[in-house]
């Protein structure tokens, strides 16, 4: 890649984040909407600082195609733990008495799926998950901020280091992420997991890339939670 390029990329990705933040802000469809439709579960979990809305591209394709789409409100912008998050969809999942669920997550989405997938009551309920642009290594780039809630992806992070050792749950997981990521340098390879690579750059364009939809409405499809050979 030149450097030409990756300007182009993190040039476009943030073009296309201040799209999606500034269309949530106005955009108001009611979330019960989404729970139309007879496919498999889908819960949404968007990244840190994130509404729900911001995955409007995925939502939409997975609706079209019958799946009812479940919204986590509490998560509001995920600015909580992941551990803390994690509860969070537990508790939903219950609440609502679902099981044979697909985690579709963006980010920081994909660390509490995983942590929600491999820890409690409630791991039974959730049968794979679509994970984007995920940092389930960290980010090297974390050192360099103040808040706790950006430093929580650093490498050393005691939680994310917990999750990188628990490995049961990464065979039903599908990590889809850019070639050139400017927020997770590390990339987002999982071992053990299905793991594509978009022949492309940002860290939230990739979410309506076609090649993303294409491996979510796999995912979501398969009867048992498994890709299809």
């Amino acid at each position: 890649m030149t450097i030409l390029q990756r300007t182009y990329w993190w040039m476009a990705d943030y073009l296309y984040a201040a799209k999606w933040q500034l269309s949530a802000l106005w955009r108001r469809q009611d979330p019960q909407l989404l729970l139309r439709g007879s496919a498999r579960p889908v819960l949404i979990l968007p990244g840190v600082y994130e509404p729900w809305r911001f995955m409007m591209p995925i939502i939409t394709d997975l609706t079209e195609r019958g799946h009812p789409v479940h919204i986590l409100d509490p998560l509001r912008y995920n600015r909580v733990p992941v551990a803390d998050g994690a509860r969070l969809v537990g508790d939903y999942l219950a609440a609502q008495d679902l099981t044979d669920v697909a985690i579709v997550a963006h980010s920081k989405g994909g660390l509490i799926g995983k942590h929600a997938m491999s820890f409690g009551a409630d791991t039974f309920r959730i049968q794979t998950m679509v994970a984007i642009a995920t940092p389930f290594g960290g980010s090297r780039y974390a050192q360099y901020f103040r808040g706790s809630t950006l430093r929580a992806f650093s490498p050393a992070d005691a939680t994310l280091v917990h999750l990188m050792r628990t490995t049961a749950v990464n065979a039903r997981i599908t990590s889809v992420y850019p070639r050139f990521d400017p927020h997770v340098p590390e990339q987002s390879a999982l071992l053990g997991a299905h793991n594509v690579c978009v022949d492309t750059g940002g860290h939230f364009r990739i979410l309506a890339h076609p090649r993303t939809l294409a491996e979510i409405r796999l995912v979501a499809a398969s009867a048992s939670g498994d890709r299809p050979d």
